[in-house]
């Protein structure tokens, strides 16, 4: 036996990624549906070797199903979400419109699977932000083995982050500037073809934006509040990966040969790490792979119990989508949820 599962915003960029890793990973589904807006009602989306078409959210009897993975946006998810919940079914949402509820776990499975105990509450589940997921997978082993007290982050997010209209406004701006065409922003406040941009989401009256809140926010309620973390977000022309240039600073000394032992035998890492011209892992390297990577670890002399180093995922699959489907068979595996039954899990 199986779940009976629905993914609400199955046409989009993460709504696929969610069909092809349910397949991929094997979990036990024994029914699957595809869930988006009227506009899309009979559209295609494939699940393995066949088809399945989408139906009418506003139609969709959400109790004859178990497990919701909702990738549709903040106000999709405010609208249906406590709904759906109060249905039956465990909602594990992508957007950012629970995060913050302490009635609502937020899990990275690698990180703080213990939170799943929560997820009665509401019937819901907060996948965190896409750039905090693969940050937090590359701090926990090393802030349980020296306690971490500050982290400085500057990211490099692709455009697939901003879903497929960031990505095709990269496409269609390099395509224009190369044929002397138009490449007026659309999507992002300024040209993203051969540029990048310092800035993601809204500002705050800090001066931070909201997108850099999300991070220190989510890895706080993951990870340790205590942790003091600054981050700097930006857009860069890059289709899909994100990536993080990370230093920290630890209560006590750890050489990056320790560092990267940990990080070798931490799950969800690969560590590619060697002083060579590729010696390192890029966006284009990690598309389509299931790990975080972390490369060119070394010490930073500016601090005390300082190192370093570059973290880089595929945004759509841990940033998104495997971790949404990850949840789903943590909330198996505990029993959670039931039935009970096997799968291929995920092990890099």
């Amino acid at each position: 036996m199986g779940y009976r599962v629905a993914i609400v915003g199955a046409t989009g960029n993460v709504g696929r990624e969610m069909l092809n890793i349910l397949e991929e990973l094997a979990f036990p589904v024994d029914e699957i549906h595809a869930i988006a807006s009227r506009k899309s009602k009979g559209v295609e989306v494939s699940f393995g070797d066949r088809t399945v078409k989408c139906q009418d959210i506003e139609q969709f009897d959400f109790s004859k199903v178990d497990i919701v993975l909702m990738s549709a946006g903040g106000a999709v998810s405010r609208e249906w979400s406590e709904r759906i919940g109060k249905a039956g079914p465990i909602v594990i949402d992508n957007s950012s419109a629970f995060r913050k509820d302490p009635d609502v776990p937020l899990i990275v499975p690698e990180v703080n699977p213990d939170a799943v105990k929560d997820a009665k509450k509401k019937n819901i589940i907060a996948n965190p932000n896409c750039s905090t997921a693969q940050l937090v997978v590359a701090l926990k082993p090393l802030h349980d083995a020296a306690k971490i007290k500050r982290v400085v982050v500057s990211t490099y997010q692709s455009v697939s982050g901003a879903g497929k209209e960031g990505m095709d406004e990269l496409w269609n701006q390099t395509k224009a500037i190369y044929g002397l065409g138009d490449a007026t922003p659309k999507k992002f406040p300024k040209q993203i073809a051969f540029n990048v941009i310092p800035f993601i989401g809204a500002f705050n009256e800090d001066g931070y934006t909201d997108e850099e809140q999300k991070m220190w926010d989510e890895t706080h309620k993951m990870l340790d509040p205590n942790i003091k973390l600054t981050v700097t977000c930006v857009r860069v022309p890059v289709f899909v990966g994100h990536s993080e240039a990370v230093t920290v600073e630890f209560d006590r000394p750890i050489e990056p040969d320790e560092a990267r032992a940990i990080l070798r035998e931490a799950p969800g890492v690969l560590v590619v790490d060697k002083q060579e011209h590729d010696g390192y892992i890029t966006p284009v390297d990690a598309a389509g792979e299931f790990a975080v990577y972390v490369s060119r670890i070394r010490k930073d002399p500016t601090v005390e119990n300082g190192l370093s180093f570059w973290v880089v995922s595929d945004n759509l699959r841990k940033g998104a989508a495997l971790n949404a489907v990850q949840i789903a068979q943590l909330l198996d595996e505990t029993g959670t949820i039931k039935p009970s039954s096997g799968y291929r899990s995920i092990t890099v």
